[in-house]
């Protein structure tokens, strides 16, 4: 066995790791708003899960590259040049989507859950647009979550919703567990997206050089 071929069958069962954990951790917020409301699209965490960074991303734009990934390891179907010309290919989809999955999670990062924002929770405040997608590093504080609290009482005369430090919540409250939930789930979902762009982005290289150099022959049985 090459090296090409146990690098490429390492990267594939990795990436079969990562858009597994993608998919289970996208899916966390809405089973927990399932379970929370008995609706999907009430009161929902953020709007952010509804943009599918892991199952779409991170999930299924990563099964072609790592379905052939696997199948061009030692001694599988694809184990053939062409076999790791494809899997250097199919990479650039998992490259694609795990910026996808590192955009959406950062923006989910910036702006907080959903309860932050809109009093009513629903996702009709919800903007889905591919411009709301760009990131500043000066908005990349974390004060909804560093703060006590980030929701406000109904008052006309109380403070903008950004004086966040102000009001305090008991433990365990609504708001507290959307907040973890919201920030374990998309710093998870940034961390998978960046190591599949890892992944994905040396498998190209490992590929095209298995492609150039060939594969190991396969030993041919004497009876």
């Amino acid at each position: 066995m090459t090296c090409c071929e146990g690098w490429t069958s390492c990267n594939g069962f990795s990436l079969l790791v990562l858009l597994l954990l993608g998919v289970g951790l996208n899916l966390i917020p809405l089973l927990v708003n399932r379970i929370d409301e008995g609706k999907f699209l009430q009161n929902p965490i953020s709007c952010f899960e509804w943009w599918f960074p892991g199952i779409l991303g991170a999930g299924l734009m990563v099964i072609p590259a790592t379905t052939m990934s696997l199948a061009a390891r030692k001694r599988a179907c694809c184990n053939n040049r062409g076999g790791m010309f494809l899997s250097s290919f199919l990479n650039l989809l998992t490259i694609i989507g795990a910026v996808y999955c590192i955009l959406v999670s950062a923006q989910a990062l910036m702006k907080g859950p959903l309860i932050c924002h809109s009093p009513d929770n629903s996702t009709s405040s919800c903007e889905f647009s591919l411009d709301k997608l760009g990131i500043r590093p000066e908005s990349f504080d974390l004060q909804w979550f560093t703060k006590e609290s980030c929701v406000l009482p109904n008052d006309p005369n109380s403070p903008p919703v950004n004086d966040w430090g102000n009001y305090t919540l008991p433990s365990g409250s609504k708001e507290e567990r959307y907040k973890k939930i919201h920030f374990s789930v998309f710093v998870g979902l940034l961390l998978v997206g960046g190591l599949e762009l890892l992944f994905g982005l040396s498998q190209i290289l490992i590929g095209f050089l298995g492609c150039l150099c060939g594969v190991s022959k396969r030993r041919s049985r004497i009876v």
